[in-house]
């Protein structure tokens, strides 16, 4: 394969993570990207509204098809799952520096600086049920972006100099470049978070968008957790064989029926995964109840450091749950560069030639969001 071989943009190019809501002004290049569909994520309270509006807008109020241009997912961070306050718990902490002083680490209650600037914490219910009124609206939506992360601390205070500098296209919520403080979300708050969210998908029967960094151990826990009851069991071929001809032919009425609802999604990406080739074993083990998929971008995965782990791992998944990424907070060219330039990267690991190659990560991507 050729680095100056024509990208064949005809076949269908999918960009399975992306935020092009955290600068709106570029929404409006969507149409005219090479690109064929956008998967565009939410991650707090500021964009939960712009990923639907946009979605309204590019799509229709309610109705989609597998041919959008986008598809929407709703979700709750975990860099910003200390808002939510979990009224699950027979006590909630409903007052502001109860919840915050509960669930950061260390305690900010001496700092109130700090504290001023934290919103007032959303219920979770209230959360979800607006989420579940999203995905009801929107029925290729998705879940996302949700997860886990132990490296994340919160951004402090705005400074004069952080808002004299401040790019007023960037959808506020997110750190800016602002410094950094030693506040972290305390894991177990993340882990109740994300579990109800991957409950919400089980619901709605959607595909999630999973965020995980230096916490794939406790993101399996939480997996088994939901899957707990509901793993598939493993037969041998004779027994496969055997069951298959007691079993017959299934009917045309249970081929349509509806699936059932279940604690877990059907599907779920690891979005920019970073672990090692050991996780995986653990994620795509037959016995797991959700198919798991791998997404890469260029940014993240492919370029520095992180790429000789990245290519182990591309050459040791199965070919059908690759996913490409840009996970690009912004529409327009430089998404369509990001993509083109993934897609030739993940084909010359696994040695694909290239239109092969881009059309398998084309029929991932809708296996993945369509089932």
């Amino acid at each position: 394969m050729s680095e100056e071989e024509p990208f064949p943009w005809e076949i269908g190019v999918y960009d399975a993570h992306c935020h092009p809501t955290d600068t709106m002004a570029s929404v409006v290049d969507i149409p005219h990207m090479k690109t064929t569909t956008l998967t565009i994520m939410a991650t707090r309270g500021e964009d939960q509204d712009l990923v639907q509006h946009t979605a309204a807008s590019l799509v229709g109020e309610t109705s989609q098809s597998q041919t959008d241009r986008i598809v929407p997912c709703f979700g709750w961070h975990p860099w910003f799952s200390h808002q939510i306050t979990d009224d699950s718990q027979a006590t909630p902490n409903t007052r502001k520096t109860e919840h915050y002083a509960a669930v950061l680490t260390p305690s900010p209650t001496d700092d109130l600086t700090f504290l001023d600037t934290l919103p007032d914490p959303k219920p979770l219910s209230e959360f979800i049920s607006e989420t579940r009124a999203r995905l009801q609206q929107f029925p290729n939506a998705l879940v996302g972006e949700i997860g886990l992360d132990k490296t994340f601390r919160l951004p402090g205070p705005w400074t004069p100099e952080d808002i004299d500098s401040r790019d007023d296209q960037i959808t506020p919520g997110s750190r800016e470049g602002r410094r950094l403080t030693h506040y972290r979300v305390k894991p177990e708050h993340q882990r109740s978070i994300l579990k109800a969210q991957l409950q919400l998908a089980g619901e709605m029967n959607r595909a999630v968008s999973l965020h995980s960094v230096q916490a794939h151990g406790a993101v399996i826990e939480v997996l088994k957790e939901v899957w707990a009851g509901h793993e598939r069991v493993v037969l041998s071929r004779r027994k496969r064989d055997r069951q298959r001809d007691a079993e017959g032919a299934v009917s045309e009425d249970e081929e349509d029926e509806v699936p059932p609802s279940r604690p877990f999604p059907p599907r779920i990406c690891m979005h920019s995964y970073s672990g090692s080739v050991d996780p995986i074993r653990q994620l795509i083990h037959k016995s797991n109840p959700s198919d798991i998929y791998f997404s890469f971008s260029s940014l993240i995965n492919l370029n520095g450091a992180p790429a000789r782990k990245v290519g182990d791992v591309v050459k040791a998944l199965p070919e059908d749950r690759i996913l490409i990424e840009s996970d690009l907070h912004k529409a327009g060219a430089q998404l369509d560069e990001l993509m083109e330039d993934v897609a030739r990267q993940i084909c010359k690991l696994r040695g694909w030639e290239l239109r092969h190659g881009v059309q398998l990560l084309a029929d991932n991507w809708r296996r993945f969001v369509f089932g």
